[in-house]
């Protein structure tokens, strides 16, 4: 059996406020266009389908028009829902979508769903695990005690009847311990939503969703990533389709294959005057999703407005100068009666900017506070 594991499609997200259903329509082609060349025989969608637990109509539309070219060319799709989906939706018309070769996951309601594939070597078993948090399965098991996600998750699949003479994958949507995270994901402080990779020790392959960045956690387990950017932590990293090739029982072999996106993420530094100097950018994709930095010591009036007339796609503008670099602890500041309002805000920007208000500042800050004072008397 080969596969194509993908995971994290995230359709409808909006990253910075611009909407990415355009990038996202570019990069599942490109996703279709590697199933066909590499004639695989499925497609793993490793959860979070959708951005939202209810998506806009656009993205239910792309969606539908992403498993539809799949299956009319015989190929197989077997989905899960991730933490940002809504199970009982995404589900909806499993029955009739399975004859046409559509496999997605109900709710977890006790059972994990298994389908099987028959190859040259025997039965491939997918065991099909919705995200899970430890509320979801108490209820099925009250003789166990179920705390964490990691018991939640080992008492379900502990409760699972695997052959292990034949081939078994899990396609799962969860945090395993030591994976590296990005800033896109939602984790839980303190490891709270962890759970250790040996539960999935009876699994040849387990094809994870949750984690944005493609990497092994072990063996045969396997974060494929997303296949686009959606936080500048990622901006370095290059996404990617794992293909599989499932041969007979304890040969596995994989490659990933490069995605490459409508529109980039990049970061980018400078003064102001070097990022709009044409010889600096002339080169380069001015269309990429932009993280600006400029390192001038004064703010440049209205910077991002006329940084977008170069780079239309700018998402965030930060200043990296002595003023934000010597930025000081707020937490230095004390209420003190002896102190007027103007004194009080004066130290405060100080604080915050490393350095002195000049005497127009000053003058700004005293008619503000004292047109405040006025309305509230």
């Amino acid at each position: 059996m080969k596969f194509l594991h993908i995971s994290d499609l995230h359709i409808g997200k909006r990253v910075n406020e611009f909407s990415m259903i355009e990038d996202q329509k570019y990069i599942l082609e490109k996703i279709k266009d590697i199933a066909f060349d590499e004639k695989v025989d499925a497609v793993f969608i490793a959860g979070d389908i959708y951005d939202k637990t209810v998506p806009p109509i656009e993205a239910v539309g792309l969606f539908d028009s992403f498993v539809t070219g799949l299956t009319k060319r015989g190929i197989k799709i077997y989905a899960i829902s991730g933490n940002h989906d809504s199970a009982q939706r995404v589900s909806f018309g499993a029955g009739l979508m399975r004859s046409d070769g559509f496999y997605i996951s109900q709710a977890y309601g006790g059972n994990v769903e298994k389908e099987s594939f028959k190859d040259n070597f025997g039965n491939v078993n997918i065991y099909m695990l919705p995200f899970i948090r430890p509320s979801d399965v108490r209820r099925f098991f009250d003789e166990k005690e179920i705390t964490d996600y990691n018991s939640a998750v080992r008492t379900v699949i502990e409760s699972i009847d695997v052959n292990l003479s034949e081939r078994n994958i899990i396609i799962a949507h969860q945090f395993v311990t030591g994976a590296i995270k990005s800033e896109s994901e939602e984790v839980f402080a303190g490891g709270l939503d962890n759970v250790d990779s040996d539960v999935f020790k009876c699994f040849d392959y387990a094809a994870l969703g949750h984690i944005h960045r493609p990497q092994n956690i072990g063996k045969n387990i396997r974060y494929c990533g997303t296949p686009l950017k959606y936080s500048f932590s990622e901006a370095g990293q290059q996404k990617s389709a794992t293909v599989v090739d499932m041969l007979e029982k304890g040969d596995i072999r994989f490659k990933t294959i490069n995605l490459e996106p409508l529109r980039d993420m990049r970061e980018i530094k400078g003064t102001y005057d070097f990022l709009t100097d044409r010889k600096n950018y002339k080169d380069t994709n001015v269309n990429d999703y932009i993280h600006a930095t400029l390192t001038d010591e004064n703010d440049i009036v209205d910077a991002i407005t006329r940084l977008r007339s170069i780079y239309p796609n700018i998402m965030r503008l930060d200043y990296d100068n002595s003023r934000t670099q010597g930025a000081g602890d707020l937490s230095q500041i004390h209420a003190n009666t002896s102190k007027t309002p103007i004194e009080l805000f004066q130290e405060l920007f100080e604080l915050q900017n490393n350095m002195e208000m000049t005497e127009e500042q000053k003058k700004l800050a005293e008619d503000t506070l004292n047109e405040a004072v006025e309305e509230l008397l």
